[in-house]
């Protein structure tokens, strides 16, 4: 996978404070690796294990298969960036009376 440089300059066209405007894309990849984690978990609750009188560790290939389906996904800080470019995430302070 390769690194993808982000300039400074397209984020601060978006917002006004670029530390602020990070901030809250890392607390946007949280929610998004927390759905992630609840999916895989989800899916993977369906899949039936291998059941065998050895104690030795067999890959299942359905699991394998759902993992490799999962690592191929664009990583949670990617797609919190990508949402902020974008315009699709939008942040602001909450209200304190």
């Amino acid at each position: 996978m390769e690194i993808e440089p982000i300039d400074f300059k397209k984020i601060n066209e978006r917002v006004t404070n670029v530390y602020e405007a990070i901030v809250a894309a890392s607390k946007r990849a949280r929610i998004i690796n927390d759905q992630n984690k609840l999916e895989y978990n989800q899916q993977l609750s369906t899949i039936v294990g291998i059941t065998d009188d050895d104690f030795e560790e067999k890959e299942n290939p359905d699991q394998l298969k759902l993992s490799l389906d999962m690592e191929k996904r664009p990583k949670p800080h990617q797609q919190a960036m990508n949402e902020l470019l974008n315009g699709e995430a939008k942040f602001f302070y909450k209200d304190v009376e």
